[in-house]
C-alpha cells in the first residue's frame, strides 16, 4: 500500500511539473512530496526526476515508468469500479442447493432468472446436509427448522403431511377409516437416499388402537416414484400436501385419514449469517419469499 501510494505521488507530480502543485492537489505539503519521490527512487534504484531549483523534468527512465504507474492506475480504478458496480446491482454466480424435492421450485427460479438476467444460477439437487459456507454455496433450501446458528433464515413457507391414493385403488380396497386399517392395503414407502431409512408415517391413533406395522408394499427413494405409483392405483402414499395438491384439486388422488394425519414442517432459505448479504442474494431471499405459490 505504501508503494501503491508512492506512485500515486509520482503520477501527480509527473503530471503537474511541480513538487509544490502536486503537493496542493494532494493535500500535503511539498517537501512530504519531495520525500516520498526519493524514497521510490531509493527502492527502484534510478532516478525519476531532474531537479532544478525552478522546475522539475522526468528522465528517461521516469518516462517509462509514468507510462506503466499510468496503466496500473487505471486498471485499479478500473477494478474498483467493478466492485461498485457488483455491490450496488444484482449480479454474478449464485450458487444454491436444494433438497431432491426442490424440482417443485425450478418454475419459480426459472421466472427468477428472467428477471436477473446478469445472475448466474449454479443449483444442485441433493438431500445431504451441505455445509454452507464450507461447501461454497451462497444459499440453501431445507425442510424442518434451521439447526446452525451461524446461518440466517427466512422461512419460505409451511406444508402438512397426508395419506393419498386413487379413487380406483379405494373402490377396489375400500378406504381406511383408522391408521389400523392401513395393515391391510399396499403401503407405498419413501426411503432417504442419504440415510436409506423408510420415512416414518406420523399418524394420530384412537385410544384403543393397537400399534400396527405398516406393510412395505413399494419402496422408492424418488418423491416422484411414489406419487406415480400412487396416481396408477397401487396404494396409499404419505406425501407432502404441495406435491399432490393438483391431483387432489383433479379429483386423480383422494386424501384419507385426515383426521389422524397432523404433521407439519417449513421450508427455510439459509444462508451465512454475520457477513453483508450480497445484492445477488438478497433479491433470491425477497424473490423466493414472495413467489413460492405452492407452500400454504
Amino acid at each position: 500500500m505504501e508503494s501503491l501510494s508512492a506512485i500515486g505521488v509520482f503520477v501527480q507530480a509527473a503530471e503537474m511539473r511541480s513538487f509544490v502543485a502536486a503537493g496542493g492537489a494532494l493535500g500535503i505539503s511539498a517537501s512530504a512530496v519531495s520525500k516520498s519521490i526519493s524514497r521510490l527512487e531509493e527502492k527502484l534504484e534510478v532516478r525519476l526526476f531532474h531537479r532544478s531549483t525552478r522546475t522539475i523534468t522526468l528522465t528517461a527512465e521516469g518516462a517509462r515508468y509514468l507510462d506503466r504507474c499510468r496503466r496500473v492506475l487505471a486498471e485499479l480504478e478500473a477494478a474498483g469500479d467493478e466492485l461498485r458496480q457488483t455491490s450496488s446491482a444484482p449480479r454474478g454466480a449464485l450458487r444454491v442447493s436444494l433438497p431432491m424435492i426442490g424440482k417443485l421450485f425450478l418454475p419459480v427460479f426459472a421466472e427468477f432468472q428472467l428477471q436477473y438476467k446478469d445472475i448466474q444460477l449454479d443449483l444442485e439437487f441433493s438431500d445431504r446436509l451441505v455445509d454452507v459456507i464450507n461447501d461454497g454455496f451462497d444459499a440453501v433450501v431445507r425442510s424442518g427448522a434451521p439447526k446452525d446458528s451461524n446461518l440466517s433464515a427466512r422461512c419460505l413457507g409451511s406444508y402438512r403431511m397426508i395419506a393419498v391414493g386413487s379413487p380406483a385403488y379405494f373402490a377396489e380396497h375400500g378406504t381406511p377409516q383408522r391408521p389400523s386399517d392401513l395393515i391391510n392395503h399396499s403401503c407405498i414407502h419413501f426411503r432417504f437416499p442419504r440415510t436409506g431409512k423408510l420415512q416414518s408415517w406420523v399418524l394420530r391413533k384412537d385410544q384403543d388402537e393397537p400399534e400396527v406395522e405398516l406393510p412395505r408394499s413399494i419402496i422408492c427413494s424418488t418423491v416422484e416414484g411414489r406419487f406415480c405409483f400412487a396416481l396408477h392405483g397401487l396404494g396409499i402414499t404419505y406425501a407432502a400436501d404441495f406435491v399432490v395438491r393438483e391431483a387432489l384439486a383433479s379429483g386423480e388422488l383422494i386424501a384419507v385419514l385426515d383426521q389422524y394425519t397432523h404433521e407439519s414442517s417449513t421450508f427455510n432459505l439459509l444462508w451465512p449469517s454475520g457477513r453483508s448479504v450480497a445484492p445477488k442474494l438478497r433479491v433470491l431471499i425477497d424473490f423466493l419469499s414472495s413467489r413460492i405459490p405452492f407452500l400454504s
